[in-house]
């Protein structure tokens, strides 16, 4: 089978085209013929180091989308020709190939008529601001939302999903994306470049605070939004835990919630792996109804994944680039 490999840990210029088996099934496993593989800001920062799990050389891609072509011992409930989407394991070769292999627990069936280049856009970002902003923080109408890093990709999906629960939605960003985060749903933009995020959110909040965060930024960042919530708030967390000890005890009651897709595989635990499945079957039902847009800015063919990897990697790219394999 066609599929793009790293050799070693380096930058996605070292991907290149290869050759390789196509894979077989195990036990629990479904395989899939990949119609489509999204592009994650993961799948370079874990290039860039490598795992100890992986084997050379090794296949990157964790949003698949595609047809079930085989199943392995004890899989019930999906079958061949079945169209499927996953967010996979980082620790197993992935969708930058012509096939791949999935838990078949971890599989959401995609409505017939949705694009599976659609699909694949959804998966780890799309399912990281479901598990913060539906999953952790149980965001509704009442509640103010602060959404730090707005335009990348969990942040946009975070704004989307907080303004589809009727929640106000401030986000951080640069002034040229303003205009697409407010089409996203977002009702204040705040540049974080040229003004004074903290007093803004004070302001925009009456001094009350926001009563959710999603940091998409990083421990810092986290760390700074904690002294924003209001009383009982929540924050969760996609890029680092908040320095808890900044906050005197028994103050405004916080609640903290880190993300990571990626222990639902490595915990061990089936129930986490099946959520997986479940919330991705969420997002596909909201996308079929026209409620939710992956804003897929453009297609890929498998020799320009390294080139679009490398414009995540320098924050060039709006919405989804997805790599389709047809």
């Amino acid at each position: 089978m066609r599929a793009l490999v790293l050799d070693r840990p380096g930058p996605p210029d070292t991907l290149r085209r290869a050759e390789l088996p196509v894979p077989e099934p195990g036990p629990g496993q479904v395989r899939v013929r990949v119609e489509a593989c999204g592009l994650n800001p993961v799948d370079y920062q874990v290039a860039a180091g490598g795992h100890p799990d992986w084997g050379w050389p090794h296949v990157l891609g964790l949003d698949v989308a595609g047809t079930v072509d085989a199943v392995g011992e004890g899989v019930t409930g999906v079958g061949p020709g079945e169209r499927v989407a996953h967010h996979g394991d980082l620790r197993r070769p992935g969708g930058f190939a012509e096939y791949a292999l999935a838990d078949a627990s971890a599989l959401a069936h995609v409505p017939e008529a949705l694009d599976p280049v659609v699909a694949a856009a959804l998966p780890c970002a799309g399912t990281t601001a479901y598990q913060a902003v539906v999953r952790r923080l149980r965001v509704g109408a009442e509640h103010t939302v602060l959404v730090t890093g707005g335009a990348g990709g969990v942040g946009g999906y975070a704004v989307r999903l907080a303004a589809l629960a009727g929640a106000r939605v401030i986000a951080t960003a640069s002034a040229g994306n303003a205009e697409h985060l407010r089409k996203l749903g977002a009702d204040e933009v705040i540049d974080y470049r040229t003004e004074d995020v903290h007093a803004r959110v004070r302001e925009l909040s009456g001094g009350r605070g926001v009563d959710a965060i999603v940091d998409t930024v990083g421990p810092d960042s986290a760390t700074a939004g904690l002294s924003l919530l209001a009383h009982g708030g929540g924050i969760a967390t996609v890029a680092g835990r908040p320095d808890l000890t900044t906050l005197p005890p028994f103050g405004i009651a916080p609640s903290v919630h880190e993300i990571a897709l990626g222990a639902a595989y490595s915990h061990g635990d089936e129930r986490a792996r099946a959520d997986l499945s479940s919330i991705l079957t969420e997002l596909l039902a909201l996308v079929a109804d026209g409620r939710l847009d992956p804003r897929v800015t453009r297609t890929l063919a498998l020799e320009d994944v390294p080139d679009g990897l490398t414009e995540l990697a320098g924050r060039h790219v709006r919405g989804k680039l997805v790599l389709a394999l047809g």
